[in-house]
Parts: structure tokens; C-alpha cells; sequence
């Protein structure tokens, strides 16, 4: 057994092993240099060296994949990527053992629920009546929900007090009373200004909801059921036959993000999941670097990417 000291060096031999002695197309390849970039990011945040590893850690590692609502198919071929590197690590001299042999695969008829495209979101926001009094309250409502990956128990009872909107934040009180901070897009920041100047401003909140944000025209906290309904008949007047609900806006948050590239712990944190086999590998991340990551990697934040999608 070996260290290894250039990382980028083993996986450009690993995609040569792939294309030349497994035969695989280049892009077959690629995806699976890019799974292996996503457990080498996940290793070094954890401060786990590749070659040292364990069992333990990729289950762990596959539990943030769970978490961030990566479909069980997709799930599949993420740990198909991670067992063939690390029988590849292990033929050239790197492990002495393989830590993959037990690892499980997910049955792909597990359900998880539907993700939307971006081009989908941007449907059922163009479907959104901006004459009507809600309009404008309800177009912020689906930025929120997509540009923060909330839960929709977390969106009806945002508060006006946990905006921080010069600093492109907002306070989210989460499962438990847990609080943590994330990261806004600056389109949602513009659509619940908007909202705050033509709609909110007008409004007299009936005792009890004067600091919730999204209020109902009789001036009270909105229902979940209400935000369901929202979400369902912009979906139709779209045309989208997915069955969705709030938690679709929170799943597409996080599968766009980690599509773009971004980190999972990241994405972990800014959900506010803890890791569904221990929370001891649960490490800090910065305000900056959750800013960092939500601005670099969100398709909101992402002009050409998302000119391209919906092309």
C-alpha cells in the first residue's frame, strides 16, 4: 500500500483505465470521473484521505447523497463510478483492501419526489398573474422556495427579522428550533423587495403575524395547504405533469446545485440535514463559503447556463 500524492494525477489514470482498457465511450467515462470528483471533494472537507478511507466513510458519503435528494438511480451510478476507482486503486498498489466490497446499492424503486428543471421553474413563474394583488407576493414565494431550498413549514413562517438582505442572508428556524443562516439569490432578493414595496408595505397583519413575510390577503399567516395549491396550479397552467409539491422546489434547489458542481456538505448545511448515520463528521462551513457556493453554483445566479437550458 501507497500514499497518494497527486489526487489529479490518479483520476487522469483512471479515465485512461476507463476509455482504453474497460472500453468505456468518453462520456460514459466522464460521468464517472465526475462521481469520483464528488467523493474526493466530500474526503478532503472531511479531512479523510483517499487511500484511507473506510466502509464507514463512503456510507457516509453516499447518506449525504440521500440527504440532498439524488434520485436512488442516479445514487446507483454515483457508487457504481466510486467501486470501480477504488478496484482501480486498489490494482495499482493504493489499498490493500477495498472498502466498496460491502458497500449496499439502493433499490431503484425507492420514490423520492419529482425534480424540476430550470426551464420548468421558469414556466410556472411566467404563468404567475402579475395583475392580481398576489402576484407579486407569489412570484417571491417560488423564488424563495427554489433560490433557498426551504421546507415549506420554514417559508410560511419566515419572519420579517430574519431577512438580512444587504448581506444576502436570511435566519431559517428548522426542524428541533435549529437555527442556521443561508445564503439568498440576488433574483429572490429582488422579488421580495418587489413584494415588500408593492404588496407587504399595504398590508395591516392581523395580531400575532405582524413580522411573518408571506401573508395571506386577510393579513395572517399563509397555510401550507395554501402554498401546495399555489405550486400545483402554476404546475398545470405550465403544462408540467410531474407530481409535485413544495418539497419539489426544495429537492430541485439541491439536485441543481450539485449538478453545477456544487459541494455537498455545502448543500448539506444550507438544507439543514444532519447525516443520517452520525453527525460527528459534520463539519463547519463559513458564511462566505455558503455564499460562495449558492452564488457560483445556483442556475439563478447563472445567466448562460440558464440561457442554455432553456434553449
Amino acid at each position: 500500500m501507497r500514499d497518494i500524492t497527486d489526487i489529479g494525477e490518479v483520476k487522469r489514470r483512471f479515465l485512461g483505465h476507463l476509455t482504453l482498457e474497460k472500453g468505456m465511450s468518453r462520456n460514459t467515462a466522464m460521468a464517472y470521473s465526475d462521481d469520483v470528483d464528488k467523493l474526493t471533494r466530500y474526503l478532503a472537507d472531511s479531512g479523510i484521505a483517499v487511500e484511507r478511507a473506510t466502509t464507514d466513510d463512503l456510507e457516509r458519503f453516499i447518506g449525504t447523497l440521500h440527504d440532498v435528494g439524488i434520485q436512488p438511480r442516479s445514487q446507483a451510478r454515483i457508487i457504481s463510478g466510486v467501486k470501480g476507482f477504488y478496484k482501480f486503486l486498489r490494482m495499482e498498489g493504493y489499498m490493500d483492501t477495498d472498502p466498496t466490497e460491502l458497500l449496499l446499492t439502493p433499490k431503484i424503486g425507492r420514490h423520492l419526489p419529482e425534480v424540476l428543471t430550470v426551464a420548468e421553474i421558469d414556466a410556472m413563474i411566467d404563468c404567475i398573474d402579475m395583475s392580481k394583488a398576489e402576484g407579486q407576493r407569489n412570484r417571491a414565494i417560488i423564488e424563495t422556495l427554489y433560490g433557498c431550498g426551504l421546507r415549506v413549514s420554514e417559508l410560511v413562517t419566515l419572519r420579517l427579522s430574519q431577512l438580512y438582505i444587504e448581506e444576502h442572508y436570511v435566519i431559517i428556524q428548522g426542524k428541533g428550533n435549529k437555527q442556521r443562516l443561508v445564503p439568498i439569490s440576488p433574483v429572490a432578493i429582488e422579488q421580495i423587495n418587489l413584494y415588500l414595496e408593492q404588496t407587504r408595505s399595504r398590508q395591516v397583519a392581523k395580531k400575532g403575524s405582524e413580522d411573518i413575510l408571506f401573508l395571506n390577503r386577510r393579513g395572517a399567516m399563509l397555510t401550507r395547504q395554501m402554498i401546495f395549491h399555489i405550486i400545483k396550479q402554476l404546475c398545470e397552467l405550465a403544462g408540467i405533469r410531474k407530481v409535485i409539491s413544495p418539497h419539489t422546489l426544495r429537492h430541485s434547489f439541491a439536485t441543481h446545485l450539485l449538478e453545477g458542481g456544487a459541494n455537498l456538505r455545502a448543500i448539506q448545511q444550507m438544507l439543514g440535514h444532519e447525516s443520517i448515520t452520525t453527525t460527528e463528521i459534520y463539519v463547519h462551513i463559513d458564511r462566505t463559503r455558503l455564499r460562495d457556493e449558492i452564488l457560483q453554483h445556483h442556475p439563478r445566479n447563472n445567466p448562460s447556463r440558464h440561457q442554455v437550458d432553456q434553449e
